[in-house]
């Protein structure tokens, strides 16, 4: 009898997205009964790690080298975090399956005994900090809080960014906490507050994971078994709003959705702008409840057009 061909993962080589991949893989042959084999695959932003995000041009820093290895036909899927990959598709290119979403919070990490956040002050750092990021989506919501705060450029995979912390170059910096949990980084020695909604809004998509193969490809029906509705619903309208207003890792957009009890989609939504040396920064948040995801994404884009016009209609 002859043995089914193994499925191709094409992944980057980060910890965290090799953790995504071998996730996926265990779902894969769990659920489909087939066998699985990872491809590593270097992008853009791996290969650039001295330059903030912000600085860089286009999209697709960590996606478009992996969509095209699927589209030449080198790898049968790949998996990104969603964050990452930009709302227009290539063509021949389509996301077949979401599969759960964990955590998309943030998470504020400092040397241990620094946070002492109160309701005046839900940072709780010291005053004029040295905070690490390279997310003009956080720098926004950060400087909005608390502008005395100096914030600096950080880049590098999850552990790199911690070991950066407990090294002495940054006081604190921001992450995402679904990739500390994945990894299970032991942060005994940090202090770590998960920031609530209120505080600090992720990126459309954070915490969730996107499975991509070829249109035409037959695999793409075998892995819906894979798919979260629920999930994709969610970063459905986080994604709508997104692409209303025609942005990528550049864009200061945090946003997230839940699933109401009638069914509907309940949006929040933080749009910032950040001046150029990242210094100053004014927010608007809005919400939103719809029927659907993409109702929930028009009445948020919508508020936003009204609230800060000069960055929403850019």
């Amino acid at each position: 009898m002859t043995e089914a061909p193994k499925l191709r993962i094409g992944t980057r080589g980060s910890d965290l997205a090799l953790w995504q991949a071998r996730r996926v893989s265990e779902l894969v042959e769990e659920r489909l009964g087939a066998t699985c084999e990872l491809i590593v695959i270097q992008t853009k932003g791996d290969q650039i790690q001295n330059v903030a995000f912000q600085k860089m041009e286009g999209k697709g820093f960590f996606t478009k080298e992996l969509q095209v290895a699927l589209l030449e036909q080198r790898v049968d899927l790949v998996v990104h975090s969603l964050k990452d990959l930009p709302t227009e598709e290539p063509d021949g290119l389509t996301v077949a399956a979401i599969p759960e979403r964990t955590t998309s919070a943030d998470l504020l990490l400092a040397r241990k005994a620094s946070l002492t956040p109160s309701a005046a002050d839900p940072l709780g750092l010291p005053r004029e900090a040295r905070l690490g990021t390279s997310s003009l989506r956080r720098a926004a919501q950060v400087l909005a809080l608390r502008p005395d705060l100096q914030l600096a450029a950080l880049r590098g995979n999850v552990p790199t960014r911690v070991r950066k912390l407990r090294e002495g170059r940054y006081d604190a910096i921001v992450v995402a906490a679904a990739g500390v949990g994945r990894l299970e980084l032991d942060l005994a020695d940090l202090d770590a507050r998960e920031l609530a909604p209120e505080v600090m809004l992720p990126a459309p998509g954070q915490g969730a994971l996107a499975i991509e193969t070829r249109t035409a490809d037959p695999v793409r029906e075998r892995l819906a078994t894979l798919h979260d509705e629920a999930a994709a619903r969610c970063v459905g309208a986080e994604r709508e709003l997104l692409d209303l207003l025609g942005g990528g890792c550049h864009l200061p957009l945090g946003c997230l959705a839940t699933v109401e009890a009638d069914g509907g989609i309940r949006l929040q939504a933080v749009l910032g702008e950040v001046d150029e040396n990242i210094t100053r920064s004014r927010v608007a948040r809005v919400g939103a409840v719809a029927p659907t995801p993409g109702g929930a994404a028009r009445a948020c884009y919508e508020a936003l057009c009204l609230a800060l016009p000069e960055v929403a209609e850019a």
